[in-house]
């Protein structure tokens, strides 16, 4: 299906639909695919992989203070819950679907607090608002529908605006389906909405692969700066980060990582 035809369609509303299993709940758009999941005895750990990969920022940054954390795709709440558990930051997210948002306060534990603004509508059109410019320098892309074909919004004029909205110095995780055949089509314009500073994580067993995209001055970093950083992320929010820089840094131990 083309770019052009899965937008149109990602514009009507999925049906929401639940699961449960070994103590984990599931949201699904009424297909097999899962588009969130929760721990029901432990609502704010992140269960699926790809989602603890999604915080890979915190290699690169600290959580914002007074900027909001940028979330694009509110899924079953896990990123949302995290943030807002491990981090004092203003939380911005977007979400097409208003059933999804109240599935997550009705079926996956997620609060309400001030600093949580949820907005209904076009992922596409929120960060194309000039408003936003700046307004997060940190951002997470997860914008799937039902079917699960890859992002449903993916062009250089989607990802050079996530740009716009990191500001002077910021950092975007993006989902993507590593043996997808829209995978390299993301990658492509990805890198030419950032002049190709794009890092990306080792694809995991259910398919998804992570990409990070940078805004700003370019960075340099020694592989034992980037290993000593994920030492204290892992200690401070208990995810796997130095297994991330592990896999950044690749063969490149003697010599600067650039980003």
């Amino acid at each position: 299906m083309s770019t052009k035809g899965r937008a149109a369609q990602a514009r009507e509303h999925d049906e929401v639909t639940l699961s449960e299993g070994d103590g984990i709940r599931y949201l699904h758009f009424a297909t097999e695919w899962v588009q969130g999941a929760m721990r029901i005895a432990k609502p704010d750990e992140l269960v699926l992989e790809y989602t603890r990969q999604m915080m890979a920022w915190l290699l690169f940054l600290e959580p914002p203070r007074e900027a909001s954390i940028g979330q694009l795709g509110l899924g079953a709440g896990a990123l949302t819950r995290f943030c807002l558990k491990h981090t004092a930051s203003p939380l911005a997210v977007v979400e097409w679907n208003p059933q999804v948002t109240m599935a997550c306060h009705l079926f996956f534990k997620l609060p309400a607090p001030l600093r949580l603004v949820i907005d209904h509508g076009d992922a596409a059109a929120w960060v194309a608002d000039p408003v936003r410019y700046g307004h997060c320098p940190v951002l997470m892309v997860d914008l799937y529908d039902a079917q699960a074909q890859g992002p449903v919004r993916d062009s250089v004029e989607f990802y050079a605006n996530c740009r716009r909205v990191l500001g002077d110095v910021g950092v975007m995780t993006v989902n993507l389906f590593g043996k997808h055949e829209s995978f390299p089509h993301n990658i492509a314009n990805l890198r030419e909405a950032f002049d190709g500073r794009v890092a990306l994580l080792p694809q995991i067993d259910a398919g998804n692969q992570i990409v990070l995209a940078f805004s700003g001055p370019s960075l340099e970093v020694e592989a034992a700066t980037l290993l000593a950083r994920a030492e204290d992320v892992e200690a401070r929010y208990g995810l796997p980060a130095r297994r991330w820089a592990r896999a950044l840094i690749g063969g490149k131990r003697g010599e600067p990582l650039r980003f």
